[in-house]
């Protein structure tokens, strides 16, 4: 195993030791990809809204602090509900020290325009898993008449009012959705967005406006259209659970031959996820309020799968599957179509024992914008193979957990360093880790 570099070591660290197979219950948080854009929201108002299912990780405590900074009251209520409340916006401005944090900041744009007539955010950024363009926002803010100026290190937006306008997404990017969808809801006129985003964190967000009194409908063929309102008002709602901590669990529940029951998993966030666990040779039992995923003591068995926009497999959830795919008996392919650079982290679980081969063809029958293009985007992994211990740098939120997958299923005791990665999306992981009977020690 190669030394960790300089940059990637961390006086916060984990330590888990491997072998032990998952048993008991867990609850997964509220979904990190919904409540973020919720928050965003709440801009939209002068009036307070509260939000209950918040999960307690990094990347809400950062989404409040740029709320701070432009005028919002946040209050905890309790554990995990939130009550914000924006009555003036006492700056437009987004400040540079969050630029490259994530992607959030450029979905302030909408909501200050229809309520200051002006925006100024920093740039994007996130995980290192591939190109994210800013063109589809851009492109769509600007057909509802907003006029963006660009510079090395911010947008500056601004528009008397945005106008409705008929806008098609070249490729149905998710925060592009979200984007138009929250300049729309209070701009004059009708929106209607062609290729839209249906994934559930999407339609959570059109809920939760719904509730603050948007008119919006969700169509067939991937439309979206939004009818302008006047005024927005608060609204109270609970976050829906978080679909890839659900499905990380239960990978990692089936590669370890276990038994776990995760309270208020949903089916119909999980249909895709569902099949593949069943065609791998694990099982599950749907309940009223959990679903049951087990190891049936079988051999688990090799499968191909290609990520796509929802309803396709999710690309969150193809980290913890090549993990368990490790296990399975036969070779197995991945085709990665969402992002261009989210295999890096196969280098690690090849360190430890995996049978992975990256390509930068197109090892499956979906229709891919990586064509032609030297990124390695494609995966075959030949199992079942045993892993050793080794010591782990996280590169990016999704890899983290399969990185601790993998040593819950290696022998000895792997070292897992910048876990603050991890802890961007999944709340209290270490003791929902031990939950389930595994030994997790925390530095």
């Amino acid at each position: 195993m190669p030394e960790l570099l300089a940059d990637e070591q961390s006086t916060h660290f984990w330590e888990i030791t491997g072998g032990v197979s998952l048993h008991g219950d867990v609850t997964p948080g509220g979904a990190k990809n919904a409540v973020t854009k919720q928050l965003v929201a709440s801009l939209l108002t002068p009036e307070p809204c509260v939000l209950s299912n918040i999960p307690r990780i990094n990347e809400v405590d950062v989404i409040l602090g740029m709320l701070r900074e432009i005028g919002t009251q946040v209050e905890w209520l309790d554990e995990d509900t939130l009550r914000v409340c924006t009555p003036e916006i006492t700056s437009s401005v987004v400040s540079e020290q969050y630029s490259g944090v994530n992607r959030i900041p450029i979905l302030f744009i909408g909501p200050l325009l229809n309520r200051v007539g002006e925006a100024s955010v920093p740039l994007v950024g996130g995980c290192r898993i591939g190109d994210r363009p800013v063109d589809f926002h851009v492109d769509g803010l600007e057909a509802m008449g907003a006029d963006i100026e660009f510079s090395d290190t911010s947008f500056l937006a601004r528009s008397e009012r945005l106008v409705g306008c008929h806008h098609r997404l070249p490729y149905p990017s998710v925060g592009a959705t979200e984007n138009l969808v929250l300049a729309a809801v209070t701009a004059k006129g009708t929106t209607v967005i062609e290729n839209a985003a249906i994934e559930p964190e999407v339609v959570d967000l059109i809920l939760f406006l719904q509730q603050m009194g948007a008119v919006i409908l969700v169509d067939v063929d991937r439309r979206i259209i939004v009818e302008g309102v006047d005024a927005m008002h608060g609204a109270t709602h609970r976050v829906l659970p978080d679909r890839i901590e659900i499905a990380s669990f239960a990978a990692a529940a089936v590669a370890t031959g276990g038994d776990i029951t995760i309270n208020g998993a949903r089916q119909d966030h999980l249909i895709t996820f569902l099949n593949m666990i069943r065609h791998v040779g694990g099982a599950f039992e749907v309940g009223p309020d959990a679903i049951r995923f087990f190891a049936t003591g079988r051999k688990l068995t090799g499968y191909n799968v290609e990520t796509d926009v929802h309803p396709g497999f999710m690309t969150d959830w193809q980290q913890p599957l090549v993990v368990l795919l490790t296990q399975a008996d036969g070779p197995s392919v991945i085709h990665e179509t969402v992002y261009e650079n989210r295999l890096g982290y196969t280098e690690a679980l090849q360190a430890m024992g995996a049978n992975i081969t990256l390509s930068n063809q197109c090892l499956g029958s979906r229709s891919c914008r990586f064509a032609a293009r030297d990124f390695k985007h494609s995966a075959v992994v030949i199992g079942p193979t045993p892993l050793q211990a080794a010591p782990l740098a996280i590169p990016d939120l999704r890899a983290g957990f399969a990185y601790v997958m993998a040593a819950l299923l290696a022998s000895g005791t792997s070292t897992i360093h910048n876990v603050h990665y991890i802890e961007r999306g999944y709340a209290g992981m270490p003791d929902k880790l031990r939950a389930l009977g595994t030994h997790v020690e925390v530095h």
